[in-house]
């Protein structure tokens, strides 16, 4: 089966181009809008990746949804691409959320750079 890729943004445009891109690739995409909502859909999707924005509808609401899938065992390893275009917080977190093994990327990103990180982050997940 296609690996299942969660995309969780909270805008709408954003949400269009990753699922098009994705499918395009030939992956299985599923699009969340609300932070506050995506955890109990991930936790029911369980995805092969996780793409999340860090700042939604809420500075720290990204933030809090990350914390709970660390903290939940049914979700830990979930490998997960946190985007933003938050220069400055990504670029202040950036040991920690390397630490906890999650990729950074900065957005505009080059949709080349994405798909690398995509490719290598299924690598590393077995269920994948």
């Amino acid at each position: 089966m296609r690996p299942l890729i969660a995309v969780v943004n909270d805008d709408t445009e954003f949400i269009g181009l990753m699922h098009d891109l994705l499918a395009e690739e030939d992956y299985r995409v599923s699009t969340h809008l609300v932070a506050a909502n995506a955890y109990r859909e991930l936790l029911a999707a369980q995805p092969d990746l996780i793409v999340l924005d860090i700042r939604m509808e809420t500075p720290e609401a990204g933030w809090q949804l990350l914390e709970m899938l660390r903290l939940n065992r049914v979700t830990t390893d979930i490998p997960v691409i946190v985007c933003s275009a938050d220069a400055p917080f990504l670029r202040a977190k950036e040991e920690h959320l390397r630490q906890q093994g999650y990729e950074i990327l900065e957005k505009p990103f080059d949709i080349v750079a994405l798909l690398e990180k995509v490719e290598l982050a299924l690598e590393r997940c077995p269920a994948a």
